[in-house]
């Protein structure tokens, strides 16, 4: 069996979503890459939770082929084989149809960064990239979805670029929730601050309307969020253990 040790961390990762409450019914999946191997293991499509083992979590090469595996795989596949190839510094993907970060999406919007929790994994907002268009949809919906993602990253059509690496997931418009980390736990774990992170803007904007405040005056200040980034990413970090 290829990359058992990759499957029982896929099963692992997405047994976790049910669990931290961000999947229902199949709406969901995990995937994590060996890309020395050129290879990803990915939920196979349609499955229940109750049904998934480590051995039918299904292989696949960085165009999102099976290569081992009796089941399909899941039909986001080709959105996971796309940000593998494009970007080879990530190595696990997550995708929920999570309540509250769905929500944002369907409105449409990012998730603003009104405090330390969203700032100490994002540095600033948790980025809604744009809907896509009914040929996109037609042609290749979930390749498409990929070229999305990273077209909103790469700052097509915008003011400028985003770091993935600093903003590690984003909402597609009328869809959800897409998380990737350093492995399928990290990526699990990116996707649960998301959803939290949603739930508390909501409550945020909610509080302020009800008070007649501009809920734009309660973003994090810029000095805040570098604080908080920094002290857990990158060369100043010094947030726990060594």
């Amino acid at each position: 069996m290829m990359l058992k040790e990759i499957r029982e961390q896929v099963y692992e990762a997405n047994m976790d979503l049910p669990q931290y409450g961000l999947v229902v019914f199949t709406w969901g999946n995990a995937s994590q890459v060996d890309q020395e191997k050129g290879l990803f293991v990915i939920k196979p499509s349609g499955v229940s939770y109750e049904d998934l083992s480590p051995e039918n979590m299904v292989v696949c090469d960085l165009e999102g082929r099976v290569v081992e595996g009796d089941l399909n795989p899941s039909s986001d596949t080709p959105t996971h084989a796309f940000l593998y190839r494009t970007w080879d510094d990530i190595g696990g993907i997550v995708h929920t149809h999570s309540n509250q970060a769905v929500s944002w999406a369907q409105a449409g919007r990012s998730i603003p960064c009104y405090g330390t929790t969203q700032a100490d994994y994002f540095y600033g907002e948790v980025p809604c990239m744009r809907g896509l268009t009914e040929k996109e949809i037609e042609e290749d919906y979930e390749l498409n979805t990929g070229k999305v993602i990273v077209e909103g990253f790469e700052g097509i059509d915008s003011a400028g670029s985003i770091d993935h690496r600093a903003h590690p997931g984003c909402l597609v418009r009328n869809h959800g929730p897409f998380s990737w980390g350093k492995d399928v736990h990290e990526a699990v774990y990116h996707a649960v601050v998301i959803e939290e992170v949603a739930k508390m803007a909501l409550h945020t904007e909610q509080l302020c309307m009800a008070v007649g405040k501009d809920y734009a005056k309660s973003l994090a200040p810029q000095y805040l969020l570098d604080k908080h980034f920094s002290r857990k990413h990158g060369p100043k970090a010094y947030y726990g253990q060594a």
